[in-house]
């Protein structure tokens, strides 16, 4: 009898012995319950669902990515996630006499020396991913351009390399459909690689910036907003005075009437002719345009006798703004410019603001340093600055 209760009892001992172990097991390769959360403590791996509704079963908490596409890993860097790199593309490698990047003019030396995942604009080179070897691709790119990415570029990179894809739009702040497709870009992100709460401080802190531009400008008559045009606008490249976006963020943030307003939300160039009918009070350069042999559209407006009677040449009513489109929409310098022009239309609305100190804060929010002189440097201090014509 004592015998068969001692096997009796051992029996149950290794069936229970069996059980435990039979969960850890099942745990062990358990994906993570919530969409978008890598959570190691509940499996080695997270399902996610990406920009394009693509359901991604990614490596919970991954310590190798990499990003392709115009801005992809200028996001990471916003989400402080720039030690997860181990590849990048071939813009980060060149030596530029002009870098209009703050993520770059902080972090590019380290990116400079990690190994090619392909050429910029997202013309990746799977062989070398592979050869890499990073656990998830994040990829993105601008709806309607012609540099853009979509579910179908994510499933052909991700059969070729057998990686985990997560793509999204890249979005931006000219209007709502850009907004959310932005936030959703940060939070895909965020939740890929653990970084839920740092992707809400940003959104949030965007925001909060535009509601402070609201709060300062929004109340104002119609009748007493100024009129601005914008010249020069970087578009891949520098571009000269006919170079405008009718939709120009800054100018909607801080309730100036945009006299090229009305022609869509991209780039647009206009003609001469145009802008002397628009006959605006103020003309914002961006300083970008001084790459170009002559001084581009800073050139025109001392050179050309066309622009000779424009009333914001006549009354050095011409401002220099950061560019910001570089490598796709640099937010810290498009929100930072916001200030400046908010401040120079509407001085008494913004008198408890220093456009440079204001810039320096926005760029250490987003890239982890105040990078204003050294990035304005490189264009001659020629931005935030009343520029004789």
């Amino acid at each position: 009898m004592k015998k068969l209760n001692f096997r009796m009892i051992s029996g149950i001992a290794v069936i229970f012995v069996c059980i435990l172990c039979a969960g850890c097991l099942q745990q062990a390769g358990t994906e993570a319950a919530n969409p978008g959360v890598a959570n190691a403590e509940q499996g080695t791996t997270a399902r996610i669902t990406d920009g394009f509704g693509r359901t991604v079963t990614v490596a919970a908490n991954p310590s190798e990515v990499v990003c392709s596409g115009s801005g992809c890993l200028r996001y990471l860097v916003y989400l402080q996630g720039q030690e997860l790199v181990v590849g990048v593309d071939d813009i980060e490698k060149k030596d530029q006499a002009i870098e209009g990047r703050p993520y770059s003019l902080v972090y590019g030396q380290k990116f400079k020396n990690l190994p090619l995942i392909g050429e910029f604009r997202g013309n990746d080179d799977p062989e070398k991913i592979v050869g890499i070897g990073p656990e998830i691709i994040f990829k993105t790119g601008l709806t309607g351009t012609a540099y853009s990415t979509s579910a179908a570029d994510a499933d052909k990179l991700q059969e070729k390399t057998g990686i985990a894809v997560v793509a999204f739009p890249y979005g931006g702040l000219r209007d709502d459909t850009e907004k959310v497709e932005m936030y959703e870009a940060l939070r895909v992100m965020g939740g890929a690689i653990g970084k839920k709460d740092r992707a809400e401080e940003v959104i949030a802190y965007i925001g909060s910036t535009l509601a402070d531009l609201e709060s300062r400008t929004g109340d104002i008559p119609e009748s007493e907003q100024k009129t601005v045009y914008v010249g020069g606008v970087s578009s891949a490249g520098a571009h000269g005075i006919i170079s405008t976006e009718p939709a120009y963020p800054p100018f909607l943030w801080v309730h100036a009437k945009n006299v090229a307003a009305g022609m869509g939300v991209a780039h647009a160039d206009v003609s001469k002719e145009a802008l002397v009918d628009w006959d605006p009070g103020y003309i914002f350069i961006d300083v970008g345009t001084a790459q170009i042999e002559d001084g581009g559209a800073l050139g025109e407006l001392k050179n050309d006798p066309a622009l000779d009677g424009l009333t914001a040449v006549r009354t050095d009513q011409v401002y220099g703004v950061l560019p910001y489109n570089f490598y796709s929409t640099n937010y810290e310098s498009v929100l930072a410019d916001a200030y400046f022009i908010g401040k120079t239309l509407y001085p008494d609305r913004f008198s408890d603001i220093d456009p440079q100190q204001k810039a320096d804060e926005i760029t250490r929010f987003f890239v982890g340093k105040p990078v204003f002189s050294e990035l304005n440097d490189q264009y001659g201090d020629m931005g935030f600055s009343q520029i004789p014509v």
